[in-house]
């Protein structure tokens, strides 16, 4: 069954917030005391999880995870059951305070999985439960020797977000829901185990490793990596881990991450999860990053070679502020981890590399986020901030409405306070609710309370619930200083007119200078003209996946061929669904879907489960 609930935001459920059930109070924007949860099916608004400790087997034979989860649980308002989400686990039995008890799994709920039922008394205190994880497990990306890099040991990588860590841990699945763990993994000789806890920096002889994790995370930031894996420092907290082929060009492309560290804590207080260190993941991976605490796991497509693509460590890096230290209580509160952290990270951005680079950035955000709206519809429910997703995949709310409309809004309410005000506040924010969760309301009436000079500044001059509960981009979003692209266009419409480019002139382009040319070309290009641009900048052979992606998908329109070989082998290799959408989406829509079919079938083992569901859809439409 489907069970809703809601859950008091002062306890230890939804982290350190400063209000409780009794103190409620209307306010600006407001009852804040309380948030529904729509995609757990767990109780853990009475019987609250304090502690997950793991101990799993990892079977790459079967393809299975095996062992036990043991929950250490407080029963704070009398319950006669443990409710914990659950994905296709094969629950073979559990014990509440050391004795056999009988459960049950409740019917599927679309979207949601099932709820593991396990009876405990009013002074339970361990619930241990010993389990598998099923063949269809979404989290799991099971890697064959051949798909990995380095080509003689399998691999096996997690990812939880949004509600896929229920299909490999027994646990209360909800962003609001947060909990410490331990773990004890068992694997082959030979490899190396990671987690978002305590990293270990060689493999040992016995093939067995102890983790842990003392600050309290929600279920999404749970994670797991085994590989054959290599570590290499490069300062006394960060670091990176990466397949033997990969690991040297992989420490050279993040050789800044210290720099980047040490501005974010300049800018919003110290980073509180000991290491920074990053894990480059096979290439099948199928998102950038992700912002697993202590290690970000992030794609190898943003190994360029120059350095270009490391701007994506920046998103990662500041989600341990927006997102890992204060999290959205709901996923209809995703905004508040990601249009925080796109704003955090174009911060950090700016402060490396200046505010003609971060212009750009901000431009191309804004070009995404249109794209987006036109794709969802300008009055779309899904273009608020602040969504509504009961009875739907919370993956559906993970499109770029929360990443830059959420990111501009916090942008316009730094103009309007001045920076180093707004600073104060957001620095004092994440202070106040760290290792917490919180509501968009919540979030909202702060900003009332201590930014306004009057109860209605921000209505008057933010317009702020038309932000944040309206449709589309608001008419006072804020632009950027496009001088940097104005030079672009010029040298775009130069080459429309006459069919050639003065080469000199783009020299010293960065990736997104050329992500501006591509993306407002004309659809289709001639094949003489994909001919020339291909002959003078060789974008085919490109090592840049960023262009590399959008010049395949301009050869896709323009049916230039000559592209097809360097794009399948692209396609072969490369997991990121932003780089696989746009380019299965082209085909289809260029009357290639056979093409389309064909590749996919071919490459799609090397696709996480994600993806392979997401483009299967678009291909078949089931």
């Amino acid at each position: 069954m489907k069970k809703r609930f809601l859950l008091p935001v002062a306890l230890g459920v939804l982290g350190a917030c400063n209000n409780t059930a009794s103190d409620s109070k209307q306010t600006a924007f407001g009852t804040d005391t309380t948030v529904r949860d729509t995609h757990t099916l767990s109780n853990a608004d009475s019987v609250v999880p304090k502690h997950v400790s793991l101990d799993l087997a990892v079977d790459f034979g079967t393809r299975q995870l095996s062992g036990t989860a043991t929950w250490q649980i407080q029963n704070r308002l009398g319950a006669k059951e443990f409710v914990t989400d659950d994905a296709g686990l094969q629950i073979e039995q559990v014990w509440a305070d050391g004795t056999p008890v009988n459960f049950y799994t409740s019917p599927p709920v679309q979207y949601l999985g099932t709820a593991l039922h396990i009876p405990i008394g009013s002074n339970t205190q361990t619930v241990r439960i010993r389990y598998k994880t099923g063949a269809e497990a979404s989290a799991l990306q099971w890697l064959a020797p051949a798909q990995t890099s380095y080509k003689t040991d399998s691999f096996l990588y997690t990812q939880s977000e949004a509600i896929h860590a229920r299909s490999w841990v027994p646990a209360p699945d909800g962003p609001g829901i947060r909990f410490t763990y331990d773990a004890r993994i068992r694997v082959p000789k030979g490899l190396l185990v990671l987690m978002s806890a305590t990293n270990p920096q060689a493999p040992n002889d016995s093939g067995i490793y102890t983790f842990r994790m003392e600050e309290p995370v929600p279920a999404y930031l749970m994670a797991l990596a085994v590989g054959k894996l290599e570590f290499q420092k490069i300062d006394d907290r960060t670091g990176v881990y990466a397949e033997p082929g990969v690991l040297s060009r992989a420490t050279w492309e993040l050789n800044e991450m210290p720099k980047m560290v040490q501005i974010a804590e300049g800018l919003y207080g110290p980073y509180r999860w000991g290491r920074y260190d990053v894990l480059i993941l096979p290439p099948g991976f199928p998102i950038g990053g992700m912002e697993n605490p202590r290690l970000t796991f992030a794609t190898p497509t943003i190994l360029a070679g120059d350095r270009s693509l490391a701007n994506l460590i920046a998103h990662e890096l500041a989600h341990n502020w927006s997102g890992n230290l204060v999290t959205s209580a709901t996923w209809n509160d995703i905004w508040m981890n990601e249009g925080f952290t796109v704003y955090f990270e174009r911060r950090i951005t700016e402060a490396m590399l200046g505010k003609s680079y971060v212009d750009m950035l901000w431009a191309l955000g804004y070009q995404d986020l249109e794209k987006a709206v036109v794709e969802l519809g300008p009055q779309s429910r899904a273009t608020w901030l602040k969504n509504d997703l009961t009875g739907q995949d919370p993956e559906e709310c993970l499109t770029d409405v929360p990443y830059e409309k959420g990111s501009l809004l916090l942008w316009m309410l730094e103009r309007q306070a001045g920076r180093e005000k707004w600073d104060a506040f957001l620095k004092a924010y994440f202070n106040r609710h760290a290792f917490g969760s919180i509501t968009t309301e919540q979030f909202l009436n702060e900003l009332h309370a201590q930014l306004s000079d009057t109860d209605s500044t921000l209505e008057k001059k933010i317009r702020i619930r038309e932000w944040v509960y309206g449709p589309g981009i608001p008419d006072n979003a804020p632009q950027a200083d496009s001088a940097r692209f104005t030079q672009v266009n010029a040298i775009r419409n130069a080459f429309l007119s006459s069919g050639t480019i003065d080469k000199a002139a783009t020299q010293a382009w960065t990736t997104h200078e050329w992500l501006h040319f591509l993306r407002n070309m004309p659809r289709p290009l001639t094949v003489p003209q994909m001919r020339y641009l291909d002959g003078q900048f060789g974008f085919t052979k490109s090592k840049n996946s960023e262009i590399a992606d959008l010049w395949f998908e301009t050869a896709i329109h323009a049916k230039y061929i000559t592209a097809y070989p360097e794009m399948e082998d692209f396609l072969s290799k490369v997991g990121r669904q932003k780089f696989l959408t746009p380019l299965y989406t082209a085909l289809k829509e260029s009357d290639q879907v056979a093409l389309a079919q064909r590749y996919f079938e071919t490459y799609h083992n090397a696709y996480h489960p994600i993806a392979q569901a997401r483009l299967r859809k678009l291909l078949t439409g089931s």
